[in-house]
């Protein structure tokens, strides 16, 4: 069914918001909400009509650089925001069970948006170009039309630009002609990571495993993403049954996630035969200086005196280690008792962000009620003060905020 037959179902909401020059230089926060908005809007409608969806999609593909043009881009929220948009949006289109026809249509209206785009809001549209044509026949017939113009920017050397570098590489790959993606790889005289990664997947549809691991580790360079490279070839590794070796190479440096903790569990759901304590110890081996920072998972693990261990060798979290005694005061105090005489020792040389007489108030408090279940309230008192007179420069609100507790 056409796209025409669709539209007089459902009066999309979102264009009003996103008329051009719509939102100011101040508007970055209500911004990200409209687009939030709109891809909620979306999403909703696809679930009843996913060809209708996809048709919202595009509208706000194409409205998106008119509307966000004046936007301050500066604190990086905005740019995030239309990332994550933009790829729910693509895979809408790409889903879409939608004819030739229509189809065809689409492609022209999300190319002109390509060609418009400012600030390359629209990058990962032309990524994934050859997934949006639909078929591999399309794709095909798009890298017909593209390839040209790509050969003639690589032919003209550094200066030259064509924003349609990786649709064109995206569609080879999609129609299936992996060596003539291959061997127009072959005329970029500077080979970067972005455009090498179609000939590692199409070394990889080959059968090459071997060869697209070398490719992928020829890649690397200055201002390359190693983090994404060690990805790809941890993957190539693990698929072909080396998981010793992709574990040895990259199972490691391949960070995932914004915290230690989802590393750690990052590494366990890509080797789950491999013994989670093992992991642990590699990982922290592999950060040398920065073993407070695995605490949590060592706490998470219930391995409590490692966890102590680690808290009490490296800079930790003050703020993480009073949350771990509160949790623990009850069913393990000597380990909550620890905890949080390691927040006080680190609160006292400065460390904690944005800290305040509350955190070491909290501190002195869990590690006071931790003593009290194991009978060392006056012990742990007199170690506090001991502390107290022994450092010469404790931050001087941390020593007001502990006597303030402790009495002087």
């Amino acid at each position: 069914m056409g796209a025409s037959a669709h539209k007089c179902k459902h009066k999309w909401k979102f264009p009003s918001h996103f008329r051009r020059n719509a939102l100011g230089w101040r508007a970055s926060r209500l911004a990200c909400q409209r687009l939030r908005e709109a891809v909620s809007e979306i999403k909703a409608v696809t679930r009843e009509d996913p060809v209708l969806g996809a048709e919202g999609a595009i509208r706000l593909i194409e409205k998106r650089w008119p509307a966000l043009e004046h936007v301050d881009r500066s604190s990086g929220a905005l740019g995030s925001a239309v990332s994550k948009a933009l790829d729910v949006l693509v895979q809408i289109v790409i889903e879409a069970p939608a004819d030739e026809k229509t189809r065809t249509k689409w492609l022209d209206r999300l190319w002109d948006a390509h060609q418009d785009d400012g600030v390359s809001y629209l990058q990962a549209l032309g990524d994934r170009w050859g997934e949006v044509c639909g078929s591999r026949e399309v794709a095909s017939a798009w890298a017909d039309r593209l390839m040209p113009l790509l050969q003639r920017c690589w032919a003209d050397g550094p200066g030259a630009h064509f924003h349609g570098i990786t649709a064109c590489l995206s569609c080879l790959l999609a129609a299936g002609r992996y060596q003539a993606l291959l061997d127009l790889l072959e005329q970029d005289r500077h080979p970067w990571w972005h455009y090498r990664r179609y000939g590692v997947q199409a070394l990889l549809r080959l059968g090459k495993q071997q060869e697209a691991l070398q490719c992928a580790e020829a890649s690397r360079g200055l201002n390359m993403p190693d983090g994404q490279i060690d990805r790809v070839c941890e993957d190539i590794l693990l698929s072909s049954g080396f998981e010793q070796e992709a574990y040895r190479r990259y199972g490691l440096s391949n960070r995932e996630g914004t915290s230690y903790l989802a590393w750690f569990r990052a590494v366990v759901k890509r080797y789950p035969k491999r013994d989670k304590a093992e992991i642990l110890k590699d990982l922290i081996a592999s950060t040398p200086g920065e073993e407070g920072k695995w605490f949590a998972t060592a706490k998470d693990l219930q391995r409590y005196d490692l966890a102590l261990e680690l808290a009490s060798r490296s800079p930790c979290e003050p703020e993480t280690l009073n949350r771990a005694a509160a949790d623990h005061l009850e069913r393990n105090p000597r380990f909550a008792l620890g905890a949080a005489l390691g927040s006080r020792a680190w609160l006292a040389e400065g460390y904690g962000y944005e800290v305040t007489s509350v955190d070491v108030h909290a501190a002195c408090d869990h590690a006071i009620q931790a003593a009290a279940k194991l009978g060392l309230v006056e012990q742990v008192k007199h170690d506090i003060r001991r502390m107290l007179a022994a450092q010469t420069s404790p931050a001087a609100f941390v020593r007001g905020a502990l006597i303030s507790r402790l009495g002087p």
